[in-house]
């Protein structure tokens, strides 16, 4: 976890190549409606298997944003979308499966630079499941 608070840190810190471009709004959520997040999910022990990450994009326009999906640092899955204008939103859906309990991490990149803009953990556990 450290690690990833100095990368987020680290690329907040130094100019970005991209300008202006940032995330202005992430968070993960059991569902979008109207384009928005209907609540904010840090760990996910209700028995749903379904999770969403939002993100609101800021002047990226022309950009390919990519939300990473990695669980216990590896690697499960990455979404790709193509930013249409100077404010956009845009959501990626995971399904979890039971055994796939623990950290998960969404890392939002651009896809042309690999710049990392934002970085975000949640906690996936089985109902009646202690969290350490």
């Amino acid at each position: 976890m450290l690690s990833l608070m100095l990368l987020t840190q680290t690329a907040q810190a130094q100019e970005s190549p991209l300008g202006k471009g940032k995330v202005s709004r992430s968070t993960f959520t059991s569902a979008i409606e109207n384009r928005e997040p209907v609540d904010e999910i840090v760990v996910l022990n209700d028995g749903s298997t379904e999770i969403y990450f939002f993100t609101e994009l800021k002047f990226l326009q022309g950009r390919t944003i990519v939300h990473r999906w990695e669980y216990n640092d590896v690697l499960q899955a990455e979404v790709a979308f193509k930013v249409g204008g100077p404010r956009w939103r845009v959501y990626s859906r995971k399904t979890l499966m039971p055994h796939q309990t623990g950290n998960w991490t969404v890392v939002v990149r651009d896809q042309e630079t690999g710049w990392p803009l934002e970085a975000r953990m949640f906690r996936f556990s089985l109902p009646g499941e202690s969290i350490p």
